[in-house]
């Protein structure tokens, strides 16, 4: 993948220096907070692992975010098929973040989500992204209506991965922005 850069960001492959903050964004009870599991180190670098394997092979995913000035990682956000979930198509493509806490509130979510938007629809030719996140998820709620992506209280979803013993964590909210909308987005906004 070659790195995307925005305003204070890169948006780059996962590298070895980047394993502690992975397993600490995957198994903080705060960042975790609407997931029913979390990673200890060896589940995190299993999964750290898979995330690089798919970059290397599709050229995006759910990249490292680091922040340019220092170099140094504060977690991922990107786009990567959601044909983990077996009641989308297989063609959907999500997008998608996780911060360590220290780093919300900033807007580097917003800002690393709108440059993966621009590469999905543009160079990729994507016709949509979609996003979906627990319901009472309302950071990620407000992330993706800053991006313009609509809700679509049809494709609503109880999360076939969450076990009954997680309910509250079992409804998902979906949204969706297809290119036309954000092409007129980006039109409006000049």
């Amino acid at each position: 993948m070659k790195p995307i850069r925005t305003e204070r960001l890169i948006l780059r492959n996962w590298e070895e220096r980047d394993r502690a903050l992975f397993h600490r964004i995957n198994s903080d009870e705060r960042v975790m907070e609407f997931f029913p599991f979390r990673r200890d180190r060896a589940a995190a670098d299993a999964k750290m692992d898979e995330l690089r394997g798919w970059i290397e092979k599709d050229d995006y995913g759910f990249a490292a975010a680091e922040i340019a000035a220092t170099g140094e990682c504060i977690g991922f956000v990107g786009i990567t098929g959601a044909d983990h979930l077996d009641l989308l198509p297989a063609t959907v493509i999500e997008i998608g973040w996780r911060l360590a806490p220290e780093f919300w509130g900033k807007g580097y979510v917003t800002e690393a989500a709108e440059a993966w938007l621009a590469f999905g629809f543009e160079p990729l030719g994507l016709d949509e992204i979609v996003s979906f996140a627990v319901h009472d998820n309302r950071r990620s709620i407000a992330v993706m209506k800053r991006l313009g992506m609509c809700a679509d209280p049809a494709g609503d979803f109880d999360h076939p991965a969450v076990p009954d013993s997680h309910p509250h964590l079992k409804r998902h909210v979906f949204y969706r922005l297809s290119r036309e909308d954000w092409r007129a987005q980006k039109r409006a906004a000049r």
